[in-house]
């Protein structure tokens, strides 16, 4: 490829905050669901490129004719992999494609194709755009991928987007300096597969491996039963406390794991929770699982405990009924019954 900028580009990333800034200068985007992307096209050849420098074209065979009929000839763009349902945007789906097997890859392109997201416009023809304010370089975007603009308001554009009403599979990302409006996205967007919202400054540059943008993400919190534990890699304390929430069959369910203790709070874990040990906790619904392609081989042994004790915890999404990332330790529930630790206490969209 001759272009401006080399394929070993690395993404401009965002720090996570808790609440977004304000002030003069700030625009908000939605945070997409989906796999970040640099895309790197010069007339027939484009290369799909991870934040890990991972090459996404063998997973996504789908997305490079996509790109081919809509992007300019010769450019760089920062955007998102994501793949559109009726429910929104599946996560599951995408997570689906990072599969050995070329054959079920291909399944999954038909019968569950991507889409992509544009937010950036790195590059255009032979000029490298990375010190280009973002707001120009937004200006450019739009001017390079005309007819991909979101129409109407974000609900409107994610609702078309996600339930395959938008027949292009292609559309810049949308953003706001309301941050009143980003913040009402937080609260009513969620289901539709926005992931949070990132800020950045109007007059910025791109600034590639540095953390130069703020995203915010949707905490919630949950109150869950321990069912067991896996050891820290010393033996010598906990190192993960395995969750669990009671299904309609009054089953326990594991749904995740949280892990944020210190040292010294491992060890008097471990003693307190030895008088538990060998209950059937989540024997008669979905328990953790042990090696697999995902686990790299390592230990994933776990000890079951007696249902007693209840947590709460912070966490940010759900996949399947399960946390997608680990939880965040808050608080010990002593007063909570662990029967009325349920699903229902989550949003019908967060459900299984």
């Amino acid at each position: 490829m001759s272009l401006p900028l080399d394929t070993s580009l690395s993404p401009m990333l965002a720090k996570l905050g808790t609440s977004l800034p304000r002030g003069e200068g700030w625009i908000y985007e939605p945070k997409w669901d989906g796999f970040r992307a640099l895309v790197f096209r010069d007339g027939d050849s484009i290369e799909i490129r991870s934040r890990d420098q991972r090459t996404l074209e063998r997973y996504f065979p789908e997305v490079p004719p996509l790109l081919t009929t809509t992007l300019p000839a010769r450019c760089v763009v920062d955007g998102e992999i994501v793949v559109p349902s009726t429910q929104g945007l599946d996560f599951g789906s995408l997570l689906q494609r990072i599969h050995p097997a070329a054959s079920r890859v291909k399944m999954l392109s038909e019968s569950t194709p991507a889409s992509f997201v544009a937010f950036d416009l790195l590059a255009s023809g032979s000029k490298a755009l990375l010190e280009v304010p973002l707001g120009d370089r937004r200006a450019l975007l739009l001017e390079a991928l005309p007819g991909c603009a979101p129409e109407g308001e974000l609900e409107a554009a994610l609702k078309a987007f996600a339930t395959g009403k938008e027949e292009r599979r292609v559309m810049t990302g949308s953003w706001t300096k309301n941050v009143e409006e980003a913040e009402r996205w937080m609260e009513r967007f969620e289901r539709f597969g926005m992931d949070g919202v990132v800020a950045k400054q109007d007059g910025s540059t791109y600034q590639p491996g540095k953390r130069g943008w703020v995203k915010v993400k949707q905490h919630r919190t949950a109150d869950c039963v321990v069912g067991g534990y896996r050891l820290s890699k010393e033996g010598t304390g906990v190192g993960s406390l395995l969750l669990g929430l009671y299904d309609d069959r009054g089953a326990l369910s594991y749904v995740g794991h949280t892990s944020s203790f210190k040292a010294a709070e491992r060890k008097q874990l471990l003693a307190e929770l030895q008088p538990l040990e060998g209950g059937k906790s989540f024997g008669g619904a979905r328990a953790p699982g042990g090696p697999s392609r995902w686990t790299g081989g390592r230990d994933t042994s776990w000890v079951a405990l007696e249902p007693k004790l209840v947590c709460e915890v912070g966490f940010d999404r759900m996949l399947g009924g399960r946390f997608r990332h680990a939880t965040s330790f808050l608080r010990w529930r002593p007063e909570r019954s662990p029967k009325s630790c349920t699903f229902d206490q989550l949003p019908d969209f967060l459900r299984p």
